[in-house]
């Protein structure tokens, strides 16, 4: 009998007003099985980390499963704090902000080992996250600007040494606990699209912690989710669930703050531009399923809801993916070729 090899989960990023019991009550309310509840759901009051007694009860106490732990801020802010920029600020406390770009980075480094050690412990061994920008601004705009190499200097070059020696510690730290560290291949990270995410793996010579969250919803600049993920199929462990729409004739790249206003617009799972059937199709092709199951111990894996939206209610908007995902997108895998049943 065909067994059905997906379940309907949430990640919890865009919904940190709650706590971790208030985001588990309104995922279980909405129809999700799991949840993968941010870094920040799982902190204490006192700045550090709740227990993982108390995060495992509190799972219990909804009987929710927990699907991973989505670690993207911070990681991010790791690979982000070497240039300087404002914007890693959000992710930080305020007296961390105010420290050297050396500090801050190695703050994120200690809160990230950290993390992972709460994660083995509550034995989440697939970390979905992505690394900051280690090559720079200047390439993290994916604009064919020429001037990246001159007589004294070679960004890509650059990048990559500080990319192998800046996630030297994680990485090694990952391994040993038997981590997979799953990079969401996104605009304005060390990796950008698929041929970007493979580079990243040759440079560190294949490292096995180096994995992908697959989203769809960052495919809008020429490379399809199929293309893309079809290209780091083995590296696929993680994968949300997320769609977008492109209004036709407006720049992608213009300097508007107002989401509205902005050409890519996330949306509702149903209503985007995106076939999220052939989504889950590609993710079935990849191995997702198998690979996650086989490592999390698990009999299904999670399709995790991202859903966003520039206009409709955020709770709304994300239990209306869960129930879309719930309803069409776990559906059972085929065990064998349609053409197997035909004839005598």
């Amino acid at each position: 009998m065909a067994q059905n090899c997906f379940h309907a989960s949430i990640e919890g990023a865009q919904h940190g007003a709650k706590s971790l019991a208030q985001f588990l009550d309104y995922a279980k309310k909405s129809g999700a099985a799991g949840a993968q509840p941010s870094n920040f759901m799982l902190q204490n009051d006192k700045g550090g980390f709740k227990t993982a007694k108390e995060i495992k009860d509190t799972f219990a106490k909804a009987k929710m499963s927990l699907d991973g732990v989505s670690s993207h801020c911070p990681i991010w802010v790791h690979t982000t704090a070497w240039t300087g920029s404002p914007t890693v600020r959000p992710f930080i406390p305020a007296d961390v902000a105010k420290k050297s770009t050396a500090e801050i980075e190695n703050w994120a480094e200690d809160y990230v080992l950290r993390l992972l050690d709460l994660c083995a412990e509550l034995g989440v061994k697939i970390v979905p996250m992505f690394w900051g920008v280690a090559f720079g601004c200047e390439l993290a705009t994916g604009y064919p600007w020429g001037f990246w190499a001159g007589g004294d200097y070679d960004l890509i070059k650059e990048g990559k040494e500080r990319f192998v020696k800046k996630t030297a510690r994680i990485r090694a730290h990952a391994n040993k606990l038997g981590i997979y560290l799953c990079h969401e291949i996104h605009p304005g990270t060390a990796a950008m699209c698929a041929d970007d995410f493979n580079m990243l793996v040759n440079i560190c010579d294949g490292d096995k912690c180096l994995g992908v969250n697959a989203d769809p919803s960052h495919c809008w600049e020429g490379e399809s989710f199929e293309t893309r993920f079809l290209k780091v199929a083995p590296r696929v462990y993680a994968c949300h669930v997320k769609n977008f729409v492109i209004r036709p004739g407006m720049p992608l790249r213009i300097m508007e703050p107002g989401w509205q206003k902005r050409a890519m617009q996330f949306v509702d799972i149903p209503s985007g531009d995106l076939n999220m059937t052939r989504y889950v199709e590609v993710m079935i092709h990849t191995g997702y399923p198998q690979r996650y199951c086989q490592i999390m111990g698990r009999k299904t894996a999670p399709l995790v809801v991202e859903a966003e939206s520039a206009y409709r209610d955020l709770d709304a908007t994300s239990a209306n993916g869960i129930q879309f995902v719930r309803d069409n997108l776990c559906f059972p895998m085929a065990a064998g070729s349609f053409e197997d049943g035909m004839g005598a």
